[in-house]
């Protein structure tokens, strides 16, 4: 699962100070948030516009429900099936990047909070999807089974793509169960204080 994640604007790879600048420089946008994330903010994605064309746009995190909860975080090996979901498994794939996100290891009454990315990636894409509630995009992160070395913090992780899968996932004529298999497996963590 991934309930937060962090822009590190400090000490960023220059692909995602781009994106940043791009959504600042384009008007009407909605303003994005970097530093430590939290569901319901919004943040840069790369999703594709009407041309098809991977570009970046301000996205707030979660599907909303009828009770006001958000769904931040899709199940990638059923989200093909599930209703709310099958359209963005279809037509609406985004890229989501960041510095790193956060997970929580419980020990008995103790939660432990890990940074965790890829071996040697920076920024890191989280494979997402999105839709549109009253008019303006939503995105949720798709999740999976964890990668070995961090299984022992918790039993869910996002979908983190390579580089060589990510113009592919934003592809609307590339089936997304193809490209979910070959996601990061490699993840490197440290604990926060």
């Amino acid at each position: 699962m991934c309930g937060r994640y962090f822009i590190d604007m400090e000490d960023t790879d220059e692909e995602l100070e781009e994106i940043i600048a791009i959504l600042q420089r384009r008007k009407g946008s909605a303003p994005v948030k970097t530093g430590e994330i939290f569901p319901s903010d919004t943040v840069p994605v790369i999703a594709n516009n009407r041309r098809l064309v991977p570009t970046p746009f301000a996205m707030r995190w979660g599907y909303a429900l009828p009770d006001g909860r958000r769904v931040i975080n899709t199940r990638s090996e059923t989200a093909h099936e599930r209703p709310m979901f099958q359209d963005g498994m279809r037509r609406r794939r985004c890229l989501i990047p960041a510095s790193l996100y956060f997970e929580w290891e419980r020990r008995g009454r103790e939660r432990i909070k890990y940074a965790i990315r890829p071996a040697g990636a920076k920024p890191l894409y989280m494979a997402g999807i999105y839709r549109i509630e009253n008019g303006s995009p939503v995105f949720s992160i798709l999740t999976r089974a964890p990668a070995e070395s961090i299984a022992f913090i918790h039993d869910r992780m996002p979908v983190i793509l390579p580089a060589a899968l990510r113009e592919a996932w934003l592809s609307p004529d590339v089936r997304p169960e193809l490209l979910l298999a070959q996601a990061e497996q490699r993840m490197i963590f440290g604990a926060v204080s």
